[in-house]
């Protein structure tokens, strides 16, 4: 327990203020504040660098990249492997574990040892890996690297310890599990093959013991060659030459038979009696053609050919097959059993698949009875028991990447209430027609930990809809799916065209997401700078959507002079009283040099049945000026006591009553600051109405500064064509002229193949404070990141699945760089590049003179100043619904280095205050008199404050690179903190954190960084995650309890740790993958089928693949790697006598390891001196018999 003093005394007097009236830094312009201010603030802080560690605990989603599928018949867990190295290992729910190979190699091919906990995995840079599964957190326990071939397939029998290794080459080894290390018996492809055969047979595609006789090994070879090799013996049994190259093959579970998959579409039955050529020929796909022919078709990739026992029929499935003609088909599975052939159509390419089976035994009967499919961008199970073969419900959260997900937001330790109500509001609109079979992949078990507490995950996505997922105790589930587009009209088929021009591909991409869990207010901002706000319902109802219109555009070269004011009278229009005229729609009939007026949407206007659950109240859209788009929104902010909801750009700020649906104040950011301007800016004026038959209405109240009166244009503000001017005067809305200008049209900037919105602009305006140190990694400037970060480039999947949602890379590109200019830019441009890049509302102190908190508006902006505007709200429910809310901007301004980023407020005691909120109310619920419904409002009214706040509060600020905490209502700034130099904060949260409260903060540079409050003491710092892809930036958010998640692939969500005490009982909330399973009895075969069919348990591989039989492999071919990570795991886990030996092991690996090396090199000096002595014996028989004078 540490406790931090800071004196008072004095320092509301003793910021210096500059001749211009602004403050230097952290004090704001006027006279000193005479409100009452504590000797001396004691706060205790309890928060410690030892509470905070950084763990992964979690990976969800859909695996990125998928490549290669296995299952454990037994366990009955499945694993996929990714291009990436990842391995996922699913099981019942909530039992979902994601390991990563080191060397990130693609994963080829996985083999479970079944049912004994562990799982072999071969890279694409030739290394097989044994993990162990029998802990919470799998690791390597071997590794085996092939140095001078390729490896190709993997084969391992049931319940054996030899693994079959097929190469490049055409070769096949041998390796030991338990050792991992190879055999020296090597079957090579030139032994294989017949010594007559001229031509390599290429790779091994296939290696399968026969069901009749494990001692026989059949070898399938990429060119069509077939082969099953004695084990015994030594040789072939014999070989078959096919004309078409095999993808797989499958036997049938008596040993007799086996069927071949083909490149031409073609499925080959082969008879071990006969293998002169195969005995049935089938194209599943392939016409007969008028001559006779078979039309051509898509290569079979994979087959399975299984037996069950209720039907004399095969089941055979296999993927591809369809013929060539047929374009745009989808990839199929299609499943044939007997004569019925059902074709399953996939939305996306299949990687693999397996059927599952009951018995893990090759030579019992098969009982398939699902298909696991593996698609490039889907998981599906389908159920083989029905005869229409219904798909299972998935049991993981597949769908997150359902559309590209454009950000997200995580929120812990909700009402309990919140996910009951979601869950069954969603529920009513699921899919049907699922099997109703338990999902057949249910390994594992998974108990909830002690220590949990509601969780929702909130995912945005480029289609505009809203996925809400349960995330408590670090499972995830699906709750509720929310559509944004419905608000809006559907283009028309003649409007598709215009409508491409003013839109984007995914015109309803959602940027930002603001929700209130307590009032469950729901707010977006969407990509086409609109902004919808949602409530909650239990019930359906037919309401209309209030429209906003806002003209939020500042005009660059603008500036306001004696003149233009002269030339600009107000006047009062005689419309002004009249109804409100339709703005032109995007389809009107305007060029695009004069489009003026309009949304970028349009908002149905009809009575709309909305179903329960959330429901459209409102929408503000953002207008076109002059042919120019608007700017993006890029900061947002909602109270629902309030009924307030604030915005800003690059341009200004607006703020809108969403309870009297009116805009309150619409202001270009430099006229926020009135003489207060820390740069003393000229005033330049938004953009001015070309021409407007709207009339003119008042909609905000008179009490605004002084200060403001004089700075503020009286045309700046435009709602649906409304001057709304603070003086409340009636003023023209026509446009102003522009001095020393051609009058008429301004042409559109806007080039040829460019979108309308200008993301790059919006963004890069955030960067124009102080010049950057030194470049983050990868990225030339913070500003040429922050393109890309605003950018709807990001939505697209991956490199490899490129879609269309901006302009052409090369463009970006050029884009993103030649925003950058120098750090030594003047103050006349650095405004033209001001954004309001935070707001928060909050019961703060607007001036210094103020005693009690009242309702304010802190605004932060791109070039690190902090704006507070305090409001007038109604308390009185009736009055909130008539009389106007006032807003009056003092002037108040704090200064920081970079972009403002995050407001959080902190008592006297160091306890962080919530702001205010409105109880949850159904609106739409059925009246009852004996309780009238009425708005109640928690933390809202200043007297019942008066005790707690009545002292001050302190106000921490953050930016992208300092962090400052202020006492209000007298300014002084306590502590300062520079969090980075050389790179910059992408993400700040003020999370709590075992019972405190700590400043979290995520660097470009990958830096996760702890802040302690309010002495702003570094706590934690690590280089956890190189920002590597702009996805991490757009979607990092830190949550309380210690908890932060990002999308670490297009399709995954990684959610991680920085609580030391969320470390500590990881194990316990992580699922157990192996569970000690009884291996199920191989059937009695029965005395004549043992004695003629041959017995399999009688090969002993031990034999023939020992080292005392074949001798040891060679040591130059592969070498092995002793897993470090699952050593100390098992080190950890182990105690005593197990323990002691499980080290000792360890050492004898090491030593082991040691003298192979040494034998190598002894071997190679061997070499080296046996190549010496052969020269030197040449050189003697070549000058033996010459004579001396010959030499």
């Amino acid at each position: 327990m540490k406790k931090f003093r800071k004196v008072l005394d004095g320092l509301t007097t003793s910021s210096p203020v500059n001749p211009g009236g602004s403050p230097a830094c952290g004090s704001a312009a006027g006279t000193p504040s005479t409100a009452p201010t504590p000797r001396e603030l004691e706060i205790q802080e309890t928060l410690m660098s030892e509470h905070f560690q950084i763990c992964k605990t979690v990976r969800h989603g859909f695996p990125y990249q998928p490549t290669a599928l296995a299952f454990d018949p037994v366990q009955k867990i499945l694993a996929i492997g990714s291009r990436s190295g990842g391995v996922r290992l699913l099981g019942r729910p909530g039992v979902d574990c994601h390991c990563q190979h080191e060397s990130g190699a693609a994963v080829l091919q996985l083999q479970f040892l079944i049912n004994e906990g562990a799982l072999v995995t071969a890279c694409a840079d030739d290394t097989l890996h044994l993990w162990n599964l029998r802990q919470r957190r799998p690791a390597i326990l071997h590794s085996l690297k092939f140095n001078r071939e390729r490896i190709t397939f993997c084969h391992l029998p049931f319940q054996s310890k030899w693994l079959y290794v097929g190469t490049e080459r055409g070769n096949t080894h041998i390796v030991n599990i338990e050792s991992f290390v190879l055999s020296g018996y090597v079957i090579m492809w030139n032994k294989a093959i017949e010594l007559s055969t001229k031509t390599h047979p290429g790779p091994v595609v296939h290696l399968s013991d026969s069901p009749k006789d494990e001692g026989k090994l059949l070898i399938g070879f990429e060119s069509g060659t077939i082969v099953m090799w004695d084990l015994r013996a030594k040789r072939a049994d014999f070989r078959i030459y096919y004309d078409e190259a095999i993808h797989s093959v499958s036997w049938h579970h008596e040993g007799r038979q086996f069927m071949c998959s083909h490149s031409d579409g073609s499925l080959s039955m082969w008879n071990l009696r006969n293998t002169a050529k195969p005995f049935q020929v089938t194209f599943p796909h392939g016409k007969t053609q008028r001559d006779g022919r078979k039309e051509s078709c898509k290569p079979i990739l994979k087959v399975e050919y299984k037996t069950s026992r209720n039907s004399s029929e095969a089941f055979v499935v296999f993927s591809g097959g369809l013929s060539y003609d047929k374009a745009g088909r989808r990839p199929t599975l299609t499943i044939m059993h007997g004569k019925a052939i059902t074709v399953l159509e996939m939305d996306y390419p299949i990687v693999d698949f397996l059927v599952l089976c009951e018995t893990p035994y090759l030579n019992e009967v098969q009982e398939p009875y699902a298909v696991v499919v593996l698609l490039e961008k889907d998981f599906v199970v389908v159920d083989l028991t029905q005869s229409n073969f219904p798909i299972f419900e998935n049991a993981y959260p597949m769908d997150i990447h359902e559309s590209p997900v454009t950000c997200t937001a995580y929120f812990a330790n909700c009402p309990p209430d919140i996910i009951p109500v979601l869950y069954s509001i969603g529920a009513k609109h699921k899919k049907t027609g699922y099997s109703h079979k338990e999902w057949p992949v249910s390994g594992g078990t998974w108990t909830v930990g002690s220590q949990t507490y509601p969780e929702i995950i909130i995912t945005g996505h480029a289609d505009g809809s809203i996925k809400f997922w349960d995330a408590t105790a670090i499972t995830l589930q699906m709750l509720y799916k929310l559509k944004t587009s419905k608000v809006f009209e559907k283009p028309k088929s003649g409007d598709v065209g215009r409508s491409a021009e003013l839109v984007e591909e995914d015109p309803f991409a959602i940027q930002m997401i603001n929700w209130c869990p307590q009032s469950r207010i729901f707010c977006i901002v969407g990509i086409s700078a609109h902004v919808i706000l949602y409530r909650f319902s239990k019930h359906d109802a037919n309401t209309t959507i209030t429209s906003l219109e806002v003209r939020l555009q500042c005009e660059m070269e603008d500036v306001i002079s004696p003149s233009d004011t002269e030339n600009t009278p107000c006047f009062s229009d005689p419309s002004g009283l009249s109804p409100q005229p339709q703005p032109p729609s995007p389809r009107s009939n305007t060029p695009d040099s004069v489009r003026d007026s309009i949304p970028c949407l349009k908002v149905k206007d009809r009575m709309i049945r909305m179903p329960p659950g959330y429901q459209a109240e409102l929408v503000v859209q953002l207008l076109w000026v002059d042919g120019e788009p608007p700017q993006q929104i890029t900061s947002l902010d909602l109270n629902s006591a309030y009924g307030l909801l604030a915005l800003g750009n690059c341009n200004g700020l607006a703020v809108v009553d969403y309870l009297q649906k009116t805009v309150l104040l619409c202001m270009n950011t430099l006229e926020l600051y009135g003489s207060a301007d820390p740069f003393q800016r000229l005033t330049r004026s938004p953009r001015k109405n070309r021409q407007s038959t709207s009339g003119l209405t008042e909609l905000s109240d008179n009490q605004v500064s002084l200060d403001l009166e004089r700075s503020k244009s009286p045309t700046s503000d435009h709602v649906n064509g409304h001057c709304t001017s603070p003086t409340s005067q009636p003023c023209p809305t026509g446009r102003a002229r522009v001095p020393g200008g051609p009058e008429g049209p301004r042409l559109a900037r806007r080039g040829p193949g460019r979108p309308p919105f200008r993301k790059a602009q919006s963004a890069a305006c955030m960067e124009v404070s102080l010049p950057v140190s030194s470049l983050t990694e990868g990225y030339p400037s913070r500003r040429a990141m922050l393109q890309q970060l605003h950018g709807v480039s990001m939505y697209s999947h991956d490199e490899h699945h490129i879609t269309t949602y901006s302009w052409s890379e090369r463009e970006s590109r050029e884009n993103s760089f030649s925003r950058s200019r120098s750090s030594s830019v003047s103050s006349i441009d650095r405004e033209t590049k001001e954004a309001v890049t935070t707001l928060q509302f909050a019961e703060s102190y607007g001036r210094k003179s103020d005693t009690l908190p009242t309702p304010c508006l802190w605004v932060g902006t791109s070039l690190g100043l902090v704006l507070i505007i305090p409001m007038s709200i109604p308390t009185d429910e009736q009055e909130r619904q008539e009389d106007h809310v006032t807003m009056a901007p003092t002037g108040t301004v704090l200064m920081l280095k970079g972009s403002i980023l995050r407001f959080a407020f902190l008592d006297c005691g160091g306890a962080l205050i919530n702001s205010p909120y409105e109880v949850w109310r159904d609106q739409h619920a059925p009246d009852d008199p004996d309780r009238p419904r009425k708005r109640k409002l928690v933390n809202f009214s200043p007297s019942s404050s008066q005790e707690a706040s009545g002292d001050g509060h302190l106000a921490v600020v953050c930016s992208e690179r300092q962090a400052k905490v202020f006492f209000m209502p007298s300014q002084a700034c306590l502590y300062v903190h520079n969090i980075t130099e050389s790179s910059f904060v992408l993400r700040a949260d003020v999370v709590s954190v075992c019972n405190s409260v700590c400043l979290a903060c995520f660097c470009a540079n990958g830096h996760i960084m702890t802040l302690s409050l309010p002495s702003l003491r570094p706590l934690l710092d690590v280089n956890y995650l190189p920002l590597t892809d702009m996805r991490i930036a757009r979607t990092f958010c830190f949550t309380n309890g210690g908890q932060a998640l990002y999308l670490c692939s297009p399709t995954e969500i990684q959610r991680i740790t920085y609580s030391q005490e969320m470390c500590d009982n990881l194990q316990e909330m992580l699922g157990e993958l192996f569970t000690p399973i009884e291996t199920p009895e191989a059937q009695n075969r029965g005395f004549l089928k043992g004695f003629f069919g041959g017995n399999a348990q009688t090969f002993d591989r031990e034999e023939l693949f020992g080292e005392a039989a074949a001798g040891k492999g060679s040591r130059s071919l592969a070498q092995h790697i002793p897993g470090q990570g699952g050593m100390e795991g098992m080190k950890a886990a182990a105690g005593g006598v197990v323990g002691e030996l499980a080290r000792a092991r360890i050492a004898l690996d090491e030593r082991g390891q040691r003298l192979g090396e040494l034998e190598e090199r002894t071997a190679l000096m061997m070499a080296s001196a046996d190549t010496f002595s052969k020269h030197a014996h040449e050189l003697m028989l070549k000058c033996k018999d010459k004579k001396w004078y010959q030499f």
